[in-house]
């Protein structure tokens, strides 16, 4: 396999450039954990490029998806809102569904939109999850272009194939042909179904071409482009060059193939000269599948995973590089709805002032390393808030576990399901997570007061809310 070398002697941490940041790169891998990279602690799995990005650029160590599950946390990246504001989370279900009515509304303002009518060249290319039905394609969400998978890669599952873990998933990994045509999950370019069932082996690599294809094309003018790889959710693929590849396993093969899509954009960006004014964004929308095993990732040190409102569910990998910023590692708190004001701050455009915007611009901590504004975290599952952080300390008010089901290889379903149901907590839980990443040692009786601040700040949140009513009203209680 060939290795990418990047040769960054122009690189801006050797010199100040004095371009203004004109294109961004948002990448948002799916169900990657925050312990899947080298640069986050990962032992075995090489992400040469990442590290690159991680060590030239910024890292950030207590960044967060606005949700644990897939369909809200991109709602919320895309418009800079909790789902609770813009209507994508759900009761009975969290995600969307091949027989989903709904999308993401057309009252939502996503960042493609306002960079579109400011001049910028826009493409959605990868995993779209906000509404497979024409009406909520990306190409009525403000994107020029879109090449993707409307919705996860396991659904439309067929061949007696189930989404869910246990036997019946595994059994597809006991050949070496593993086949992904058992999901009959469609390619879609603009509006037009191109290839179905998607030959999930080559998607990643895919993904990237079309990336590099939009950057050639638009490189003489601004282009945003959101390229959201459906990997390394399960079912796993990978191409030739790296299937069987990683000491990881097949998921370590998947992470090192995404890592390659990054070398291959970094260094596209430096052979056209585009890196000193193009900002890209590495991370993921949730944390690890645990339930799939080693098909799921890691964590790290955080408890958990995906599904959940403990750390391991919405704390995930946060790299910045490109443009004007300044190398470091950044212990601040983040989300990814701070992207939405931070590119239009880099843009210089207004964010709208008829709705609550959740992000916060970095604009000023991606350049100076000044304090990140952001103070705290809410922690949504369907629509109640679980847990929320303010500054170092974290309250759980409810607990559960991922999902109503847990069988895999080497555990019990009905034992998984007895202690991970939902409790409502007479008394919060109350974690440092300076001092205890992995929340592990309760400090409720200790501070009081710490849980009175965090009560009160949720119902401020709670009485300002604010959701458009016609946002709500038109679901059904399926979507909610």
């Amino acid at each position: 396999m060939k290795k990418i070398i990047l040769f960054l002697t122009i690189f801006l941490t050797s010199c100040e450039s004095t371009l203004e940041t004109k294109n961004f790169i948002i990448v948002f891998v799916d169900d990657m954990g925050y312990g899947d990279t080298a640069s986050y602690g990962h032992p075995t799995i090489k992400t040469p490029n990442l590290d690159i990005m991680a060590n030239e650029g910024q890292k950030w160590t207590q960044f967060y998806s606005a949700s644990s599950v897939c369909t809200p946390s991109r709602a919320a990246l895309i418009t800079g809102r909790l789902p609770i504001r813009n209507g994508m989370i759900g009761k009975e279900q969290r995600v969307l569904f091949p027989d989903s009515d709904f999308g993401l509304p057309s009252t939502e303002i996503t960042i493609a939109e306002k960079l579109r009518e400011n001049g910028y060249k826009t493409a959605a290319i990868g995993k779209w999850h906000l509404g497979h039905k024409e009406k909520y394609l990306p190409i009525n969400h403000g994107f020029d272009y879109y090449y993707g998978i409307p919705y996860s890669n396991d659904m439309n599952a067929i061949n007696g194939v189930t989404c869910c873990p246990g036997n019946n998933y595994w059994q597809q990994y006991d050949s070496e042909n593993i086949n992904s045509n058992n999901y009959n999950v469609p390619i879609i370019e603009n509006t037009e179904i191109i290839e179905r069932p998607a030959d999930q082996r080559t998607i990643t690599k895919r993904f990237t071409d079309k990336t590099i294809d939009f950057i050639d094309k638009n490189k003489s003018d601004n282009f945003f482009i959101y390229l959201a790889h459906s990997m390394p959710h399960t079912p796993l693929f990978a191409s030739e060059d790296f299937y069987g590849k990683s000491k990881s396993g097949l998921y370590g093969d998947v992470i090192e193939e995404i890592d390659y899509s990054m070398g291959r954009i970094m260094k596209k960006l430096i052979n056209e000269n585009l890196h000193n004014n193009t900002v890209v964004v590495f991370t993921s929308d949730n944390g690890p599948w645990l339930p799939f095993d080693t098909h799921g990732g890691s964590a790290g040190p955080l408890r958990e995973g995906k599904g959940t409102t403990w750390e391991g569910g919405q704390r995930v990998p946060g790299l910045f590089w490109g443009g004007t910023i300044k190398k470091g590692t950044i212990s601040d708190l983040g989300s990814t709805m701070d992207l939405f004001p931070t590119l239009l701050d880099f843009a210089g455009i207004k964010i709208p002032n008829d709705r609550i915007i959740d992000g916060i611009s970095l604009k000023n901590t991606l350049i100076n390393h000044e304090p990140h504004k952001r103070k705290s975290i809410l922690f949504y599952r369907e629509r109640e808030i679980y847990a929320a952080r303010l500054n170092e300390y974290k309250a759980h008010f409810i607990i559960e576990g991922a999902y109503d089901y847990g069988a895999s290889k080497y555990y019990d379903a009905k034992d998984y399901i007895k202690k991970n149901q939902k409790k409502i907590l007479k008394k919060p839980l109350l974690f440092n997570l300076n001092e205890d990443v992995s929340e592990k040692y309760n400090i409720a009786e200790d501070y009081p007061e710490i849980i009175d601040k965090i009560k009160y700040m949720i119902e401020n949140h709670r009485r300002n809310l604010n959701a458009p009513p016609d946002l709500l009203s038109k679901r059904t209680s399926k979507e909610f």
